[in-house]
C-alpha cells in the first residue's frame, strides 16, 4: 500500500496540474513573456473576461481621451477647419461638374456648419460615445472574423473563434498605450495626432502612398501585430509562428493598400486614410 501511494505520488510530481493564470497574470504576460503565457492560456478555455474587460477599457480610454483633447480650442478649431475644408473642396468640385447650384452648395455648407457646432454640445458628445462603442466593437467581431478563418480553415488551427477573440482582446492593453501617447503628444503641441506612425509626425498626405508607407512605421502596431501573431500560433497549437506572422502582417498591410487604392479613385473617402 505504501509502495502504492509512493508511486502515485511521484506520478504527480512528474506531470503536476497546471493552474489557471489570473487575469492579471494574462496582462502582465503580454508584456513580460507573451509567448509563454498565451501557451498555458491555450490549455484552457477561452474566457470572456480575457477580451472583453480589455476591449472595454480601450474603447473608454479612446473616448475620454478624443473629449479632453478636442475640449482644447485650438486642436477642435484645426479639426473643424480641416473638416470644413474637405467639404467645401467636394462641394466645390460638385458645383464645377454642374450637380449642384452655387447657392445649394452654399446652403449645403452652412447646415454643415452649424451640424459641427453643435457637436460640442453634451447630447452631440454622449451620441459620439455611443457611436465608438458600438463601431468599435462591430469592427473588433469582423476583425477577429478574419483571423479565425484564416487561422482555422487556412492554417488548420486548433483554436475557436473566443480564442481570437481572447487574444485580439488582450492586445488592447497595448493599444491604450499609443491611445494615450498620441493624446498627450496632441496636448503638448496643440495638433491632433491619431496614433504614433512616422506619418503623424511629419507634414504628409495619410491618403498618398508616402502617407501610406509612413503610416505603417509604427513601433506601436507593429508590437501589438507582432504579439498578436505570436498569441494566434499559440492559441491555435500551431508548430510555427512564422505563418501567422505573414498572414497578420500581411493582412495589415494588405488591408492598408487596399484603402489606399479606393481612396485614389474615390477622393470623397479621402477621410478613410486618417
Amino acid at each position: 500500500m505504501d509502495d502504492f501511494d509512493t508511486s502515485e505520488a511521484s506520478q504527480e510530481n512528474e506531470n503536476p496540474v497546471e493552474e489557471k493564470l489570473s487575469h492579471s497574470d494574462k496582462f502582465m504576460g503580454i508584456f513580460t513573456e507573451p509567448g509563454k503565457t498565451f501557451e498555458k492560456m491555450s490549455k484552457f478555455s477561452p474566457k470572456t473576461i480575457d477580451w472583453l474587460l480589455p476591449f472595454s477599457i480601450l474603447l473608454l480610454v479612446v473616448i475620454v481621451t478624443q473629449f479632453i483633447v478636442l475640449n482644447n480650442s485650438e486642436i477642435y478649431y484645426q479639426v473643424k477647419n480641416k473638416q470644413l475644408q474637405r467639404i467645401e473642396k467636394t462641394m466645390n468640385n460638385a458645383v464645377a461638374s454642374g450637380k449642384m447650384t452655387e447657392k445649394q452648395a452654399k446652403e449645403q455648407m452652412n447646415k454643415i456648419q452649424d451640424k459641427i457646432n453643435k457637436s460640442r454640445t453634451t447630447v452631440a458628445k454622449v451620441m459620439q460615445a455611443v457611436g465608438i462603442i458600438i463601431f468599435g466593437f462591430i469592427v473588433f467581431f469582423i476583425v477577429s472574423g478574419v483571423y479565425f478563418l484564416f487561422s482555422k480553415f487556412v492554417f488548420k488551427g486548433e483554436g475557436t473563434y473566443n480564442s481570437v477573440l481572447v487574444v485580439n482582446g488582450m492586445v488592447s492593453y497595448i493599444w491604450i498605450i499609443q491611445v494615450i501617447i498620441a493624446a498627450i503628444i496632441s496636448l503638448l503641441i496643440g495638433k491632433l495626432i491619431s496614433d504614433t506612425s512616422l506619418a503623424s509626425f511629419v507634414n504628409v498626405d495619410k491618403s498618398s502612398f508616402l502617407g501610406f508607407v509612413f503610416e505603417k512605421i509604427n513601433p506601436i502596431s507593429i508590437w501589438v501585430y507582432i504579439i498578436l501573431s505570436i498569441g494566434l500560433a499559440k492559441m491555435f497549437k500551431s508548430s510555427s509562428t512564422l505563418k501567422y506572422y505573414f498572414m497578420v502582417f500581411g493582412l495589415w498591410i494588405g488591408w492598408g493598400f487596399l484603402v489606399y487604392i479606393i481612396v485614389q479613385a474615390v477622393p470623397f473617402l479621402k477621410f478613410l486614410a486618417g
